[in-house]
């Protein structure tokens, strides 16, 4: 018997036997790691991530198709519509449209027939993001001929989708726009900023007026459907329906027809005509030139020509009613009323007048040159009389003309509901002036402020509410737009002056418009007025070109309208400038309340 087997021909012998006893178990420990790590990360995705992965596979699956609300209607006092909506068509993406193949046809093809940049149209569907589940708005207020495009080539343009949306629309345009404002897509800050208010990419906001002050009002809530779609993106079923809530309407102060006529008393002249009831502050009219049409801020993208013109140098998008310009002598019910106040200067104070008066070294001249003689407070207020008011000022010095100058709500803004927008304006003062020219506030200083000069400056919504304390015996009014409660006691604040100042004001500013500067007024068209012109020393591009002032209430017994008009850079004086627009309104008021009452007014050729 053989004791070695034959080793076969050519074969080569396994010498190896270290380790092969573990071999099946290490690579039965591999697979066990291996299935217990897939087994974790499974547990993982499903019990620690799975909403997260559920959300995101129902994201692909539906998708919302939203619905904008319609904003709010605006009416006027008297139920005129004064903003509105049109219903444009406007073209939609889904946001994973540009990631698609088929977007090589349907970019270029977009682009030339709505005219915008592929690249734009990009950017906005990228700021969406991919798996956005909305429609998001390309281009708004397609005409006739894109529509047809877009027809025509609708086998190229893949998950492109027309829908009609509700659009701002300004039935008076030009007339009303600094009152009402106007609506624009969110910039990309006020995205960042309002999306916790719930707004999304392309939303429209007020951007001024009362389409910002009342956004929340007039905003309403957004609705729109759940569908569900196939891996195409194609519309399987309806899931779910959502109205979109509609904004609230609101109703204003404003009288769209007295807003129309002070619109063309002001004409083509830069400045603002402001009309107020001096009882509570509720505005009746506010124009401001130059001027524009709001509508075009609802196209999807300002021609050049618009761009242009609102961001030109007269900055037509100011409105010059809450801009701040020196008062001039306008502001001489202040320096009357500090004067009467302070206990140094009595009811029956009669002073000298002069040419002019130099006071430390500085010569402070007369309007007229010349002097008007001896004048009390009516006197002075009827003619206007600087020297008069010089000598008020110097003698109550400047903290007591600051103290009433501030009584009266200049230097802060009025309460009126464009903040933004509002100018408190400038009262100097000691502190003020330390700290803008290192110097003491001298009696110069005062003497400049008791006419409306110098620092001093003011809006025209704030010499509005300074002429309404006269007007309604002593009350500082809260100008302000929303008919909401009108009744007096609750826009109104007692300034406690004694009734002996508030009939020197009334007889003075009646003095004015009988037998002083401002005749222009005096007309029996109208109901018997009380007034005060203005005429503030003003440069442009080194040009003298003084702006023109008038402020003035009617009846003067029992007051129902205040106006106050400013022509910017007139050239000319408030009498012979600003007082005519007054009267052109007031014509337009007392002709249409009391028809008959007064002598119609001429109608020149």
């Amino acid at each position: 018997m053989a004791i070695f087997q034959p080793t076969p021909l050519g074969g080569k012998k396994n010498t190896r036997t270290v380790g092969r006893n573990y071999q099946s178990i290490v690579l039965i420990i591999f697979t066990l790691l291996m299935t217990t790590g897939i087994g974790v990360r499974l547990a993982y995705l499903q019990i620690v991530e799975g909403a997260s992965h559920r959300k995101r596979a129902e994201s692909n699956r539906i998708r919302m198709i939203p619905k904008q609300p319609e904003r709010g209607n605006i009416f006027d006092r008297n139920g005129k519509l004064l903003a509105s909506t049109r219903y444009p068509r406007s073209i939609y993406l889904w946001p994973m449209a540009h990631t698609k193949p088929s977007w090589a046809v349907v970019g270029p093809r977009l682009s030339k027939i709505l005219e915008i940049p592929q690249d734009e149209i990009e950017k906005k569907l990228q700021d969406a993001g991919a798996n956005s589940s909305s429609l998001i708005r390309i281009a708004r207020d397609l005409n006739e001929a894109q529509i047809t495009a877009i027809k025509e080539y609708e086998n190229e343009l893949q998950n492109v989708e027309i829908h009609t949306e509700a659009v701002r629309y300004y039935p008076h345009g030009r007339e009303l726009a600094h009152v009402l404002g106007y609506t624009r897509e969110l910039t990309a800050e006020q995205l960042q900023e309002k999306k916790k208010d719930g707004y999304r990419l392309g939303d429209v906001i007020g951007q001024m007026g009362v389409e910002k002050a009342y956004e929340s009002v007039l905003r309403g809530e957004w609705g729109g459907q759940q569908v569900e779609v196939d891996g195409a993106g194609r519309p399987l079923r309806v899931l779910g329906e959502k109205q979109a809530k509609p904004g609230n309407d609101i109703r204003l102060t404003i009288d769209l027809d007295m807003q129309l006529v002070a619109e063309k008393a002001l004409g083509t002249r830069n400045g603002t005509i402001v009309a107020l009831d001096p009882k509570n502050g509720a505005v009746l009219a506010m124009v401001s030139h130059p001027t524009f049409d709001p509508n075009i801020f609802s196209k999807q993208k300002l021609t050049q020509k618009d761009w242009e013109f609102v961001q030109g140098e007269e900055h037509p998008l100011l409105n010059r009613a809450l801009r701040a310009f020196p008062p001039a002598s306008t502001f001489k019910i202040v320096t009357t009323t500090a004067g009467l106040e302070s206990g140094k200067f009595s009811p029956s104070t009669v002073l000298q007048t002069y040419g002019s008066l130099t006071v430390g070294g500085t010569t402070f001249g007369e309007w007229n040159h010349a002097g008007f003689g001896p004048l009390g407070f009516v006197g002075a207020m009827q003619w206007s009389s600087d020297t008069f008011f010089y000598q008020i000022g110097k003698g109550v010095g400047g903290p007591t003309l600051i103290k009433w100058t501030r009584k009266y709500g200049f230097g802060q803004k009025t309460g009126f509901e464009f903040v933004s927008e509002e100018s408190k304006g400038l009262v100097p003062d000691e502190e003020w002036k330390q700290k803008t020219w290192k110097m003491p506030w001298t009696v110069g200083d005062s003497i400049n402020m008791s006419i409306g000069q110098g620092a001093l400056l003011t809006t025209p919504l704030q010499v509005a509410v300074m002429f309404a304390v006269p007007a309604n015996g002593g009350y500082r009014v809260q100008p302000h737009l929303l008919k909401d409660n009108e009744e007096a006691k609750s826009w109104r604040e007692d300034v406690h002056m004694k009734p002996s100042t508030i009939k020197i004001l009334r007889d003075g500013l009646r003095k004015v418009i009988t037998d002083g500067t401002g005749k222009a007024l005096n007309k029996p068209t109208i109901a018997p007025v009380a007034g005060k012109s203005g005429t503030a020393e003003a440069w442009k591009r080194g040009i003298k070109q003084n702006h023109a002032w008038f402020g003035a209430y009617a009846p003067a017994d029992k007051p129902e309208i205040l106006i106050v008009a400013f022509a910017e850079h007139s050239g000319g004086g408030g009498g012979s400038v600003a007082a005519p627009m007054i009267l052109q309104v007031m014509e337009d008021y007392f002709q249409r309340k009391y028809p008959g009452k007064y002598q119609k007014p001429v109608i020149s050729q």
